[in-house]
């Protein structure tokens, strides 16, 4: 996984907050697919079936934290 604002974000998900108010929206083949944040942890096995580089945005509760650009809102 990529460090710095990702990183941050999923680890405050993890330790510091409630992981259940997060979702992340990836790329998987052509389509996008939004999942809470918990359950993509599971099903990309900690980034080694999905890399973090398919990975669009990261909301919490509706707002997004992260965009593959770096860019807030």
């Amino acid at each position: 996984m990529r460090k710095g604002l990702l990183q941050e974000i999923i680890s405050k998900a993890m330790y510091a907050d409630d992981i259940n108010m997060y979702s992340v929206c990836y790329r998987d083949m052509d389509a996008l697919k939004e999942v809470a944040l918990k359950d993509f942890l599971e099903l990309s096995e900690n980034f080694r079936l999905i890399p973090a580089n398919r990975i669009v945005y990261i909301k919490r509760v509706g707002k997004i934290l992260y965009t593959r650009k770096g860019t807030s809102s």
